[in-house]
């Protein structure tokens, strides 16, 4: 029998959950998964994926849990609360600028 050693890892219990999910669908132990991805890392000498920060888009509805929406409402309206506003026309000229919108 190969000699092995443990790795622990702390993940996000929904995220692991999903990948659990999908190994078994392929029949994959996440114990092989992971031996898999580490057998990468040495073959490419690196992250064996690319590496990006995400774009800078606005935010949408869709994108967000019930959380996260509210958290962006409350925002909003503190900033009312404020005064930081800006008229519609200077945010329209400001989406078209920076996001091509």
């Amino acid at each position: 029998m190969a000699r092995t050693s443990n790795v622990f890892a702390r993940v996000d219990p929904n995220i692991k959950q999903e990948a659990e999910e999908i190994l078994e669908q392929l029949g994959i132990p996440m114990s092989n998964a992971v031996g898999m991805f580490l057998r990468q890392v040495v073959m490419q000498r690196g992250i064996p994926f690319e590496m990006k920060l995400p774009q800078n888009v606005p935010l949408a509805y869709g994108n967000l849990t019930d959380e996260q929406f509210v958290q962006e409402v409350e925002k909003g309206l503190a900033d009312i609360k404020n005064g930081n506003l800006i008229s519609a026309d200077d945010a329209e000229n400001y989406m078209r600028q920076k996001y091509g919108i």
